[in-house]
């Protein structure tokens, strides 16, 4: 069938297939560097505490089969390495079922780390990884032309992505209507990068040109995703370089990477297409049996967008086949952070000897200049964000980060960028501060060095020791 395949489209098949098993290539990356910590059997949230309160059918998962950290390091990096040979074009080597079979690989291994991944895995860049995953599985290889359909929809989901983003921000805070939003975005941003001060101080009125581009870019250009060629590859391009924008304002993982990718996925490259069959027609069938599904599962997420409740980063099936997404629908004015130190005086008092941990991305010390992770995503750094917005955040995991980090744990140690104690040395007691953070003015930074001044504002957790129980001698 003609109206099956789009063979202008293979160059952009190819180039959309190899950024993708990059993306996947770090996010399996970030699990096999974290987890142990995180979700491990000493972790802050234990998988197996996790699978034996929530079944199977909630949260489809190769974990809820067996766990161990052996298990989950397996996992972990045989999608490290399943990327890696897609980066490097495995799939074109192999037949088509070949090449879908290894594809699916990937997804599944990230499903099952997502749907036991509870608080560290909450992030809307989860489920988009996996709903244009599984997409990526019916593309097919050198063998067949890409697929028409699928070619929607990944468009159907950048529109998703960019189109909800921007209605969220039209319902959400003021500041995105005042068009004032970022006179405070860049400093309050979960994790500045290198150049978020910059950004930060640029003129007002260009904060608010950001803002109204950011508009057109997120409500008006992607209805033009579904126009004719050459206005959907244009369309496509403004959105990359509006997130290249943002990849250079801050670290958002690799939120802006995928979406990127996405992009990608609806430029037509200037390229004669090779000769290839007709695809045969087991594939034809499941490719429309699977658009059909998607088409089914996108009803409430279609209704999600025009609703004026309109949710972010909420997943309607268990396999995050088709998602609603958004970000900062609102807009913090003023920076926190908490601030963890440790002493090793056996009765804390305030003018004890109190030494502070330095974490990889989030503020810590002042003079410290922000640093580039993105698209590799500091977990514990994004949640340590968020418990600075509100204790009922933390809740679950902040205990336990505390306990850890009493007993001198190696891989919650490892999360960090320092400890302030030598090895086989923890502190007796370790207490938790809130602080103001700001950026400093140009004059402040000249006279003293430093990117942030922070003023302290109250207790977050009073001096907290192990219980007699479990006290080293």
């Amino acid at each position: 069938m003609e109206w099956f395949t789009a063979p202008d489209y293979w160059l952009t098949r190819l180039v959309f297939q190899r950024a993708l098993a990059a993306v996947y290539l770090v996010a399996f990356l970030t699990a096999a560097l974290q987890f142990r910590a995180l979700l491990g059997e000493r972790g802050m949230l234990p998988v197996p505490r996790f699978v034996a309160r929530v079944p199977f059918r909630r949260a489809p998962s190769l974990f809820h089969l067996h766990y161990s950290d052996r298990f989950f390091a397996l996992c972990a990096w045989t999608g490290c390495a399943v990327s890696a040979a897609l980066l490097a074009g495995l799939d074109s080597w192999l037949p088509l079922w070949g090449a879908m079979l290894l594809w699916l690989v990937p997804w599944a291994l990230y499903l099952s780390i997502v749907n036991v991944g509870q608080t560290w895995y909450g992030f809307g860049w989860e489920s988009l990884l996996l709903e244009t995953g599984f997409l990526a599985v019916f593309l097919g290889n050198d063998e067949v032309a890409p697929p028409v359909v699928v070619l929607f929809l990944l468009r159907w989901i950048l529109f998703r992505v960019e189109f909800g983003a921007g209605l969220i921000k039209l319902r959400g805070d003021t500041c995105w209507r005042q068009l004032t939003c970022l006179y405070y975005h860049h400093e309050t941003q979960p994790m500045p990068g290198p150049l978020s001060w910059f950004f930060h101080r640029l003129p007002r009125p260009l904060h608010r040109v950001e803002v109204a581009a950011n508009h057109v870019t997120q409500l008006v250009v992607p209805v033009l995703l579904f126009t004719p060629q050459p206005v959907a590859t244009v369309a496509a391009a403004l959105m990359i370089l509006t997130q290249l924008w943002l990849v250079l304002s801050g670290n958002f993982s690799w939120l802006n990477w995928i979406t990127i990718v996405l992009a990608l996925s609806a430029v037509r490259f200037p390229a004669r297409p090779p000769s290839v069959a007709g695809p045969p027609p087991w594939y034809e069938a499941v490719v429309l049996a699977v658009a059909a599904l998607v088409l089914f599962l996108s009803y409430r997420p279609a209704l999600n967008l025009v609703s004026r409740r309109q949710v972010m980063n909420r997943s309607f099936d268990p396999l995050h086949l088709v998602n609603t997404y958004g970000a900062f629908g609102s807009i913090s004015r003023v920076r926190y952070e908490v601030v963890i130190e440790g002493t090793l005086d056996e009765v804390p008092r305030e003018d004890s000897d109190w030494r502070e941990y330095e974490f990889k991305g989030k503020p810590g010390d002042p003079r410290r200049r922000p640093r580039q992770f993105a698209p590799y995503h500091l977990r514990l750094d994004w949640m340590m964000w968020f418990a600075a917005l509100s204790p009922a955040y933390a809740g679950a995991w902040f205990g336990a980060l505390v306990e850890r980090l009493l007993e001198e744990d190696r891989d919650t140690l490892r999360l960090l960028r320092r400890s302030p104690f030598p090895p086989g040395e923890p502190p007796r007691h370790i207490r938790a501060r809130l602080f103001r953070y700001r950026f400093t003015t140009w004059k402040e930074r000249r006279e003293t060095g430093a990117w942030w001044d922070r003023t302290y504002v109250r207790e977050f957790l009073p001096p907290t020791r192990l219980t007699a129980a479990t006290d080293r001698p």
